[in-house]
């Protein structure tokens, strides 16, 4: 027996659940196919940036405008963004979250700079940055659209 066509109309649940995570609103509304296709999309496309151009593509205090578009996975790109904020970049006086300069460490406890040392992350150079950030971006506008997807479902009928 054939299942039945997911409904049309408006689903709020439907897009509440796909802005949470991408896939999990048309999980919701009953075409879990789609929904691992968009996942799988969707993160796949955003930890590939990421495997590219290092964690630090996602940054959303240096590179505020593209955080913007990457902010659209979700959940997922803000919890990366507070890892690297807060586990791969120095604390400086005055409250200054940066990059650790080439010739600095960052002390574990309390995150400030210190001298000497290796820095916990070193920004990819380049083109790797520009793709991995561009591939993470794309990913957060695909989820856009999935959501208006999963949120405003029409019947789709298949032609043979």
């Amino acid at each position: 027996m054939p299942t039945p066509p997911p409904p049309s109309g408006f689903q709020p649940l439907a897009l509440l659940g796909a802005a949470i995570f991408p896939g999990l609103g048309h999980v919701l509304g009953k075409d879990p196919k789609r929904g691992a296709c968009v996942a799988l999309g969707v993160l796949g496309l955003f930890f590939g940036g990421i495997l590219i151009g290092g964690i630090d593509v996602i940054d959303s205090k240096e590179d505020r405008v593209w955080f913007y578009g990457q902010a659209l996975v979700g959940p997922v790109a803000f919890g990366v963004d507070y890892l690297h904020q807060s586990r791969f970049k120095v604390h400086a006086p005055g409250g200054v979250v940066r990059s650790a300069y080439p010739t600095e460490g960052r002390d574990p406890t309390t995150g400030a700079p210190v001298v000497g040392g290796r820095p916990p992350n070193t920004k990819s150079i380049g083109k790797m940055n520009e793709i991995g950030t561009l591939f993470a971006t794309i990913a957060g506008m695909m989820n856009l659209i999935a959501v208006i997807d999963a949120g405003f479902p029409v019947s789709r009928t298949r032609k043979t």
